[in-house]
């Protein structure tokens, strides 16, 4: 581990995506990635620091690659690498875009920032379906039912959430688990 690591906290690491990204929602996202990887780190005794900066900064660079998303993650190393962030982070970060070259994920860290980012987008859409457009709202049976209709946020990669299975996890226990992990803290996501 890079013992450079420790020296970026949340507020610089906060600091560092509001700086590269813009989109409320797409910042949104990376908050509910962190803290869905928290609660997996958590639940598989993992370092929660660690994984949860990896699902804090795993999109720095989606907005300057979403023309060519088989660079997505490249500029995002780039800028962490020069920070001096643990590599096994980077290598991480790399690997949640499978289009982007970098070969098949095969860490229990790999797959847990690929399921728990992905995920995120299909508690969100679930929550924008309800009335009042909360993720307090959601049912964790809802987002796995929602799961089996491949119509329902279509861009949600069912496959990629299937990784939990990687992590010993069910699918009605993680998404239990990122349910939980996103409604504490819907203030900050917007929902």
């Amino acid at each position: 581990m890079n013992p450079n690591f420790y020296i970026m906290n949340r507020e610089p690491a906060l600091e560092l995506l509001n700086h590269h990204v813009k989109n409320p929602r797409t910042i949104a996202h990376c908050l509910a990635s962190e803290a869905v990887l928290r609660a997996l780190a958590q639940r598989l005794n993992q370092d929660e620091e660690r994984w949860g900066m990896a699902g804090l900064l795993h999109d720095l660079d989606v907005e300057t690659t979403a023309k060519n998303p088989e660079l997505h993650g490249h500029e995002t190393i780039r800028i962490l690498k020069e920070l001096g962030l643990d590599d096994e982070i980077l290598d991480t970060i790399i690997h949640h875009n499978e289009m982007n070259g970098s070969g098949q994920r095969h860490s229990l860290f790999h797959h847990a920032l690929a399921a728990g980012e992905t995920i995120t987008g299909l508690i969100t859409a679930v929550s924008l379906v309800y009335p009042d457009k909360k993720v307090a709202s959601v049912k964790p049976k809802s987002i796995t039912k929602r799961m089996k209709e491949k119509a329902f946020a279509a861009s949600v990669n069912r496959e990629t959430i299937m990784e939990c299975e990687k992590l010993g996890l069910t699918l009605d226990e993680f998404a239990a688990l990122s349910l939980e992990a996103m409604t504490k803290i819907a203030d900050a996501i917007d929902l």
